[in-house]
């Protein structure tokens, strides 16, 4: 019931994932990523301690494989589990249970991976690789275009309700965390909106935080 892509960004550093689903606030429960360290989607049946334990093995020195590989040798009921990541080298590693539901499949690229599970079709994820590789620009960008081409390729087998775009930089807090958890229309191309009117604050927002003695203006009335 869901579609997924984690994705480092060799160019910056950065680390993202999108992802979208028919089920509710998919991206409050299945996207995890940590600056410096990686990225990771943990769906199918969800168990939201896989994500955060991933990170923590990637942040101990552990690669993407290592980690999930530990995930699936020590954590709960694998078998509904499906879980993506990719580390700071951008090494990737998928782990998707016998147990997942309907049609599921994962590929992995070059600083991307994806997978899914009740999708429409085997070829969304490795159109969401493809996607990311091809796409340039900004790592938002290259995620939202890869989350467009697994909804273009097929997306779920049913209508999705919900989406989520988070990207993580230098800093501890993600840089970019946007989310559509609920609509009847298109919750992807509500994150996509988003993002466009997200991409030319981000850096803003990022200096407020850091030193607002330097922030450029807010830019909502009263502002001088």
């Amino acid at each position: 019931m869901t579609f997924s892509l984690v994705a480092r960004c060799a160019e910056t550093g950065m680390f993202g994932v999108v992802i979208s689903s028919s089920s509710p606030a998919v991206a409050a429960r299945c996207s995890y990523a940590r600056a410096g360290v990686g990225a990771v989607a943990s769906q199918n049946i969800t168990d939201p301690t896989l994500g955060p334990l991933a990170l923590e093995l990637m942040a101990s020195g552990e690669s993407a494989a290592q980690a999930i590989e530990a995930l699936r040798r020590d954590g709960s009921f694998m078998d509904y589990r499906q879980v993506l990541a990719v580390d700071a080298s951008g090494g990737t590693a998928i782990h998707s249970g016998a147990k997942a539901l309907g049609i599921w499949t994962e590929v992995q690229g070059l600083d991307a991976a994806s997978g899914g599970n009740l999708l429409a079709n085997e070829g969304v994820p490795q159109a969401m690789v493809d996607a990311y590789a091809v796409a340039t620009g900004h790592i938002g960008d290259r995620l939202i275009a890869a989350l467009r081409a697994g909804l273009a390729a097929g997306g779920e087998a049913g209508p999705v309700h919900s989406a989520g775009l988070k990207i993580v930089d230098k800093v501890s807090w993600p840089v970019a965390d946007l989310r559509c958890d609920w609509t009847e229309d298109c919750p992807i191309e509500a994150v996509a909106t988003a993002w466009e009117v997200y991409k030319p604050q981000l850096d803003a927002y990022v200096q407020r935080a850091l030193d607002p003695r330097e922030a450029p203006s807010y830019g909502v009335p009263g502002d001088q």
